[in-house]
């Protein structure tokens, strides 16, 4: 049976051989031995159970609440802010910072942590950041830090390089962390790293590498689950799909870079023409799709006049000048509890509706509805 360390301290010192000896055994500093084990002890167990509740959260936004929430147990430093790269292809960053354990807007004005990453592939440990700007002594890359004069920088390292770095500012009630609370936080640190690491896995399993929206298989996992909600909830929902006019032309007429530019910029639209909980994603080459939950046929239609008049006024930078204009073409499928389709049957028609808006002249979108084809001549789906 296992004994608390209070009845294992106590039967220790009642021992008559210890009582005996007590003299020596304070000499020798044996009890001063036993105490900064015991304080080791609850130390570690404190950083377990604060790692374990980090890794318990599923979200980047949730593992630093948690990760705060941990710190505040011990010290109070003057603000944390967390910067990280969403994805790993792209130099923007994403900021959350907290002071008082609560998130804030600070201002930091930081949009590229490339600088960094030689550095901390060679010296992957947290650092003194006094000593770290230093050694970078790259004058222009810590210029946006002066403001907010961090005590701390903490790598997030993977991988595929540095996905992120922690700044930690001053103590509040104190000028410096001791070493101890130095060394707590870099180990509470790498636990809140190897979440963040974790979560970052897993999203960017799911996502486009080259647009950073879901990919496909993502999309079609989500609707067949949609589908079953639809049917268990009595709601409407929708599916748009969506073709870049003439894309080829972008590509012949400017080179394959240039219509990669067109297909991140029109990534960069959809995300902010749908809904946190819509699911945008790339079914692939120039064409996407997005999931509408609970969208019935008026928000639907609304969605997708915004998504086709936003890339219309959507302007491209190419090197020294400007590409044309980009428009898109839409189809838009809606289903409910007695739709009893799949997701396959979803998308043809979703994508017969984009081929009437081809049709029809491009840049413009259409509602699947039946006899869409009654009076269409007969031509291939595909054939644009």
């Amino acid at each position: 049976m296992e004994i608390n360390s209070k009845e294992s301290e106590k039967q220790f010192i009642s021992n008559p051989k210890v009582i005996e000896n007590y003299s020596l055994l304070h000499e020798l500093g044996v009890f001063s031995f036993i105490d900064n084990l015991m304080r080791n002890i609850h130390s570690y167990k404190t950083l377990l159970a604060g790692g374990l509740d980090i890794f318990n959260h599923t979200s980047t936004s949730e593992i630093m609440d948690a990760t705060v929430k941990q710190i505040s147990y011990h010290f109070l430093p003057s603000y944390i802010a967390f910067l990280w790269k969403p994805d790993q292809n792209r130099s923007d960053i994403n900021i959350r910072s907290y002071r008082n354990y609560r998130p804030v807007n600070m201002g930091l004005k930081i949009k590229n942590i490339t600088p960094f990453e030689n550095y901390f592939q060679e010296f992957p440990k947290p650092v003194n950041f006094e000593a770290f700007a230093k050694q970078l002594d790259n004058k222009e890359a810590l210029l946006p830090f002066k403001a907010v004069k961090p005590e701390i920088i903490i790598p997030i390292l993977g991988p595929f390089g540095l996905y992120g770095i922690i700044l930690a500012g001053r103590k509040i009630q104190e000028e410096k962390y001791t070493e101890e609370e130095q060394e707590f936080l870099y180990q509470l640190m790498s636990f809140m790293s190897h979440a963040i690491k974790s979560y970052l896995h897993y999203e960017r399993s799911l996502r486009d590498v080259k647009t950073g929206l879901y990919n496909h298989g993502f999309f079609m996992t989500r609707l067949k689950e949609e589908i079953a909600q639809t049917k268990h909830g009595s709601y409407t929902s929708s599916v748009i799909v969506i073709d870049v006019d003439k894309f080829k032309n972008f590509n012949d007429n400017y080179g394959h870079l240039a219509g990669d530019q067109v297909l991140e910029k029109l990534a960069q639209v959809i995300r902010q023409s749908v809904r946190n909980n819509d699911v945008p994603s790339r079914f692939g080459g120039e064409e996407f799709t997005v999931m509408l939950s609970h969208a019935d046929v008026a928000i639907a239609k609304i969605v997708a006049e915004r998504l086709r008049t936003s890339v219309a006024k959507m302007r491209v930078p190419w090197e020294e000048a400007v590409l044309p204009q980009v428009t898109i073409s839409l189809g838009v499928f809606v289903f409910d509890q007695n739709s009893d389709l799949e997701p396959a049957d979803i998308l043809r028609r979703a994508d017969e509706a984009l081929y009437i808006s081809k049709n029809k002249g491009r840049n413009c979108s259409t509602i699947w509805e039946p006899g869409l084809f009654d009076n269409m001549p007969a031509m291939a789906l595909r054939n644009y």
